[in-house]
């Protein structure tokens, strides 16, 4: 089996170099490890974990980044080798289309790719239920019609400033997701007693499941934006705070849904156990199972120009040709929509 992530999730363990595989130990005792010719990410989501000087600098040399996470699943800090944020020229054409119209047609065509990935998720609920549960299928396919209805709004907004129009998007985008969260309800079994969709500060198991796997699919993005030479931190949609990542908050966008929530309607619907403490958090070994199951997603393949590949290298795919889009090598970017 060829281990592509290693996860450190248990406190007071290390990793270290062992000739050319890393390896978690505690106490002696090797709990896990993985060869450097497969590695593509060291997900570190227990703040009692150590790391070697030598882990740290061969995943450098070979371009394997090391996420930090807490047990929310919040990317709160990643080591990259220094070189990758030396790409001078696409900096200067992403800073520079904030003023233009590149700014804007970022903006929208990402939001539609959102869109129309919630409409197709809800029509991916909603095949298998035509015969067992009629009623949910018609309301699936009703909230779909409803969300994709909102695509026409976006499509309308006439070309300007991305400031001037970043509310109107917002606003837009907002009501899809009221849209989709409601229909979503229908095909969670009762026992998660989930009523709606609740980010940051989430006690309950389907929210917590969908802040830890965002939190996994923005370590995902980031990787993905600053391999394509892009500054994190300079967004469009997403408006421009101290500390706050807008360009990945951004691309994010049109992966939510096939990254992470398709996951989890999947594990729910098959009685996935979650345990959490008194407090609400994930316990260490949901988190492990969870993780495990979101990054093993990532090698799922969708229709993608004409050929079926793998969810990994659609998100990369996308943040470069973000890229070449802002430099101007191509004259549009088309964000990426999911078939079901």
């Amino acid at each position: 089996m060829i281990v592509e992530y290693l996860i450190a999730d248990t406190f007071g363990t290390h990793i270290g170099k062992y000739s050319k595989r890393l390896k978690i130990t505690q106490g002696g005792k090797a709990l896990s490890e993985a060869p450097l010719l497969h590695l593509r990410a060291v997900y570190i989501i227990e703040r009692g974990v150590s790391i070697s000087a030598d882990a740290v600098a061969i995943c450098c040399e070979q371009g394997i980044p090391i996420h930090y996470m807490d047990s929310l699943g919040r990317n709160y800090a990643t080591l990259y080798s220094s070189g990758l944020t030396g790409t001078v020229l696409t900096r200067r054409a992403q800073l520079e289309a904030y003023h233009d119209e590149r700014a804007f047609a970022f903006a929208q065509a990402i939001t539609l790719a959102k869109l129309h990935n919630q409409a197709t998720t809800l029509k991916y609920l909603a095949k298998n239920r035509r015969e067992s549960q009629p009623d949910v299928y018609e309301e699936l396919r009703l909230c779909a019609s409803d969300v994709l209805d909102c695509t026409a709004q976006i499509e309308a907004i006439q070309l300007q400033c991305v400031d001037a129009v970043r509310d109107t998007i917002m606003g837009i985008e907002g009501n899809a997701g009221r849209i989709y969260w409601s229909a979503v309800r229908a095909v969670i079994p009762t026992d998660y007693n989930w009523q709606t969709r609740h980010g940051r500060g989430a006690t309950d198991a389907v929210n917590s499941l969908l802040n830890y796997g965002y939190g996994i699919l923005y370590s995902r993005i980031e990787q993905a934006v600053t391999l394509a030479g892009l500054d994190p931190y300079a967004g469009f949609l997403h408006a421009d705070r101290p500390g706050k990542p807008s360009l990945v908050l951004d691309l994010i966008e049109e992966f939510r849904q096939v990254a992470v929530d398709r996951v989890i309607w999947g594990l729910v619907n098959r009685n996935f156990t979650v345990v959490q403490s008194a407090d609400g958090k994930l316990s260490e070994e949901t988190r492990r199972i969870f993780a495990n199951k979101i990054l093993d997603h990532q090698h799922a393949t969708f229709r993608y120009e004409g050929k079926k590949v793998s969810l990994r290298i659609i998100i990369q795919t996308q943040a470069r040709k973000l890229a070449s889009f802002l430099r101007g090598d191509c004259d549009a970017y088309q964000g990426f929509k999911a078939t079901y």
